[in-house]
Order: structure tokens, then C-alpha cells, then sequence
């Protein structure tokens, strides 16, 4: 009988592998045809500048020890005005977002992190709605 084997992959643990996540997943959004102008573009961010906000804010949200100070709401809501995030826009960089953590990771805070980007993502919507 031919067994499959599956290798586990390892759970976020640290501030590295937030930073690998972030990585990864900018490499795909920014080229990405939806959201990357959202980037490139409109907010024409320096990736290896906006890394360590990015990384912050993430740390924050998963191990509660990110010293992230910025109003990501705002932020957001500044780029809704410059060109208006739409549906497709958040049902993109969720989906971006997901697969992302499901190709390098998994586990407990693998699950957290996709949790609380459908969490900010929901709530952001629903604020540039109004």
C-alpha cells in the first residue's frame, strides 16, 4: 500500500514569519490586476518602507505585541477617496490573503490571522459604504 505523507507546515510563531507572510502576499498584490493600483499607485508605497507598519499591525493582531500606533481605518478610508474600494477590491486581497497564509502555514495563529483579516476587512467595507 503506497502511504502519502503530508508534510505539516509550521504555524506563525514570530515576527519573521509575519514578515515572510507579508512578503509573500505583497509580491502577489501588487501585480495583482484588481488591487494592485491600490499599491503602485494611488498609494504609491515603498514596499520595504511600508513593511515594518505592515508587520506591526499584524503582530498586533496576532500575538497583541506589535507596537502599531497608526489608524488603519483612516488610512483606508483616505485611499476610498482617492479611488473607491469596491467589493471585488476586498473579496480580491481576502482571497489573496488566504491563500497566501494556506501555502506557507497553518495552525492555530494560521487560522487566527485569516480570521482577523475577514474581520477588518468586513468592518472596512462596511464603513466605506457609509
Amino acid at each position: 500500500m503506497n502511504v502519502m505523507q503530508t508534510k505539516l507546515l509550521p504555524d506563525l510563531t514570530t515576527t519573521a514569519d509575519i514578515e515572510f507572510l507579508m512578503k509573500a502576499f505583497y509580491t502577489k498584490a501588487l501585480v495583482d490586476p484588481n488591487i494592485g493600483a491600490f499599491f503602485t499607485t494611488i498609494a504609491n508605497i515603498d514596499l520595504e518602507t511600508h513593511l515594518p507598519h505592515i508587520v506591526s499591525f499584524w503582530e498586533q493582531q496576532l500575538f497583541r505585541t506589535g507596537g502599531y500606533q497608526k489608524n488603519v481605518l483612516q488610512i483606508h478610508q483616505n485611499l476610498h477617496l482617492q479611488k473607491q474600494l469596491e467589493n471585488i477590491h476586498f473579496d480580491t486581497w481576502l482571497a489573496l490573503f488566504s491563500t497566501t497564509v494556506d501555502t506557507h502555514f497553518e495552525g492555530i495563529n494560521a487560522n487566527l490571522i485569516k480570521t482577523r483579516a475577514l474581520s477588518i476587512a468586513t468592518v472596512m467595507q462596511l464603513k466605506m459604504e457609509n
